[in-house]
C-alpha cells in the first residue's frame, strides 16, 4: 500500500495570506479567496534518468477525481477551470509542488499529488480550506422549494457555492443554530442545532447536525446552505435622501459605479469584516436585510446576525440599498 505523507505549507507569492496546520494524518492549508498558494509535494531520494511523472487531482464529493495537472518531463497539461491558473514550482528535479493562483470558491477541497519515478512512487494529500462563512438560503418562493440543481444555482447567484459538511460543521461549532433543513454539496440534507427544542428534533436530543441523509436530487426539495469567502471588492450601504423601490435601488448602485449587492456579499462583509449597519436595504435577489455585528437595542439586541426582513413587494419605497463595487 502506498503511504500517505503530509507537509507544511510553502509560500510562493507576496499576496499569500494562508497558514497550514498539521492534524497528524494530513495537512490543512487555510487561505482566502484571491490568494496565490502552494500545495507541497516532493519525492525524496535520487531521481532516475527517466524523470518524474506527476499527477495532481482534486478529490470530489463522490470520491471521483478531477484532473488538475499532469506532467511527464517537459510535457505538461492543465485541465478545466485550472487552466492558466496552476503550474509546478519545480525548485529542483524532485519538487512537484503545485501553485494555484487567484483562488476561487470551488477550489476548496482535498488535492492528491502522485509522483512516479522508476520504481519509486509517492502520494501526498493536502486539504485546502478557504476562510469564509456559511449561510442558510431560501428563495422568494419560500421554505423548501429547491431541488439540488436549484440549490446550486441559488448559491451561485448569490456569490457562493453549496457548502460542504465540513464547512457546516465548523459553523455549528461556532454557534450556528438553524431549524430549516438544507442541501449540502454531497447531496445530503442537514441542519445545525445548538439549542435543542421541540420543533427542531425534540428537547431530548443532543445538540449537533440533524441528518436527513442523501435525498433524491431531482425530486426532493429543501433549503440550501451556501458558502462564500472574502470579498474581492467593496460592500457598502449607499446613503440616499429618500427610500427606494427595488428598481430604483438597482439603478442607484449602477449610477455609483457599482452593482446591487448579493446575499453572499452581505454575509462576507458581516462575518469577515465586522460590517455593522442598522438600516434595512435591498439586495439583488429582491430580499431586504441588514448586518449587525454589535448587538444593541432596536438592532438585533440578542445576537450578532444578518437580519432578514423578507421579500417585500418590489414596488414599495420603504428601504435603502446595499451596493458592491468589484475591484478593478
Amino acid at each position: 500500500m502506498i503511504t500517505l505523507f503530509s507537509f507544511a505549507l510553502v509560500v510562493c507569492a507576496s499576496s499569500l495570506h494562508a497558514e497550514a496546520q498539521d492534524s497528524g494524518s494530513r495537512t490543512k492549508v487555510y487561505a482566502n479567496r484571491g490568494d496565490n498558494i502552494t500545495l507541497p509535494c516532493r519525492l525524496e531520494g535520487q531521481s532516475s534518468l527517466f524523470g518524474n511523472r506527476i499527477k495532481w487531482a482534486k478529490l470530489e464529493d463522490d470520491s471521483s477525481e478531477t484532473n488538475v495537472l499532469i506532467s511527464m518531463g517537459p510535457h505538461k497539461k492543465t485541465y478545466g477551470n485550472f487552466q492558466n491558473r496552476v503550474y509546478l514550482l519545480e525548485v529542483d528535479d524532485n519538487d512537484a509542488t503545485l501553485v494555484i493562483t487567484d483562488l476561487e470558491l470551488n477550489d476548496y477541497g482535498t488535492y492528491i499529488c502522485e509522483i512516479i519515478n522508476g520504481m519509486n512512487d509517492k502520494i501526498v494529500e493536502v486539504d485546502l480550506e478557504l476562510q469564509g462563512v456559511v449561510f442558510p438560503y431560501s428563495p422568494r418562493l419560500g421554505r423548501y422549494n429547491l431541488n439540488f440543481q436549484d440549490a446550486e444555482t441559488a448559491c451561485l447567484e448569490q456569490d457562493a457555492v453549496v457548502a460542504s459538511f465540513e464547512q457546516l460543521y465548523g459553523e455549528w461549532r461556532n454557534g450556528m443554530d438553524w431549524c430549516n433543513a438544507g442541501w449540502l454539496n454531497d447531496g445530503t440534507v442537514k441542519y445545525p442545532i445548538t439549542k435543542p427544542r421541540e420543533p427542531c428534533g425534540g428537547m431530548r436530543t443532543s445538540a449537533g447536525l440533524r441528518n436527513y441523509g442523501r435525498r433524491d436530487k431531482s425530486n426532493s426539495r429543501y433549503d440550501v446552505f451556501c458558502f462564500t469567502a472574502s470579498l474581492k471588492g467593496r460592500f457598502y450601504y449607499l446613503i440616499q435622501p429618500k427610500k427606494l423601490n427595488f428598481d430604483e435601488a438597482v439603478n442607484t448602485c449602477k449610477r455609483d459605479g457599482a452593482e446591487i449587492a448579493k446575499v453572499g456579499h452581505i454575509y462576507a462583509a458581516w462575518k469577515l469584516q465586522g460590517y455593522d449597519r442598522c438600516d434595512a436595504g435591498w439586495l439583488a435577489d429582491g430580499s431586504v436585510r441588514y448586518p449587525i455585528s454589535r448587538p444593541r437595542k432596536n438592532c438585533s439586541p440578542t445576537e450578532a446576525a444578518v437580519r432578514f426582513v423578507g421579500f417585500p413587494d418590489k414596488k414599495q419605497k420603504l428601504y435603502g440599498v446595499y451596493c458592491y463595487k468589484p475591484q478593478p
